[in-house]
């Protein structure tokens, strides 16, 4: 059987100093993406990055001034109507996200097709907005914009989020054409998904349910031959009213099959159910 050794903790300090480095990378990677990709081909994906780009073509207002000018009240409106504390690394992605855009502006852009930098674009945001998370931190503006509104009004703050955003793109399709804002719906999309990627990793686990009438026999086939542990729920029956016990284990993608053979062989009637763990804290799994 494979020994498991416990990760030691990262000392306080050091995982400190590394959010804020996740902090200033991670808008680095937005403001590349926004200015390799998303502002050359008119593609306003939510956001103040959006907003920036709408009142470039309107008005030729730089996007960097427009992106510092709207974040740093909204940080301050935060604190002052929210009463939170967004925190030191918060109030340095807000800064540091305009600072890269200014500081990237006359990069040359990657492609001049809308739907590669819609798509690479939304995965650059979608990278860059993972590691701030990551960071336990946020760049501020329009995250702010959707608290502050679901305090208002009570609602959801995912729904807050969409009305905004989908008014920025909705407003690009005024200020540009219809294809430019649906190729800027695609952005969002990739973005959300990529952030998703960045923040869960590849390696997704399973969490399998298994209802059999050996669980003493499938238990200890699952400890010794998987190297997993177990947990024992008692259940009802909704059809026979009897009780059972159904075995809960989560194992990587890779052990899924080596499970449910094992349990196969122990109980050709086992009743099994394995769900998609999107995110594993513990023994034998990665932490973050």
């Amino acid at each position: 059987m494979m020994k498991k050794y416990r990760r030691e903790p990262m000392p306080k300090k050091m995982r400190i100093a590394l959010e804020y480095v996740y902090v200033i990378l991670g808008s680095f990677f937005i403001a590349f993406a926004f200015n390799l990709f998303l502002l050359p081909n008119d593609i306003a994906s939510g956001g103040v990055a959006g907003i920036s780009t709408i009142t470039k073509d309107v008005f030729g207002w730089e996007p960097a001034f427009v992106q510092a000018g709207l974040n740093i009240p909204l940080f301050i409106a935060g604190i002052v109507i929210l009463g939170a504390n967004f925190g030191l690394k918060s109030f340095i992605g807000t800064i540091a996200l305009p600072f890269f855009v200014y500081l990237t502006k006359d990069f040359a852009p990657a492609t001049f097709n809308p739907l590669l930098a819609s798509i690479f674009g939304g995965m650059g945001v979608g990278i860059g907005l993972g590691v701030v998370f990551k960071g336990r931190a946020s760049t501020g503006g329009i995250d702010v914009a959707a608290q502050i509104l679901h305090k208002f009004t009570n609602l959801s703050l995912g729904l807050c989020i969409a009305i905004i955003d989908g008014a920025i793109v909705t407003t690009s399709a005024f200020v540009f054409n219809i294809e430019q804002a649906l190729y800027a719906l695609i952005g969002l999309f990739v973005t959300s998904k990529t952030i998703d990627l960045v923040q869960v990793g590849f390696n997704t686990s399973k969490n399998v349910m298994i209802i059999t009438d050996y669980v003493e026999e499938v238990q200890k086939a699952i400890l010794t031959d998987v190297d997993r542990g177990v947990t024992v729920l008692s259940g009802v029956g909704g059809y026979t009213n009897e009780s059972r016990n159904v075995i809960m284990c989560v194992v990587d993608k890779n052990e899924f099959t080596k499970l449910t053979q094992i349990v196969k062989n122990i109980d050709p009637k086992a009743f099994v159910v394995a769900m998609t763990a999107a995110e594993v804290l513990g023994e034998g799994f990665n932490s973050t």
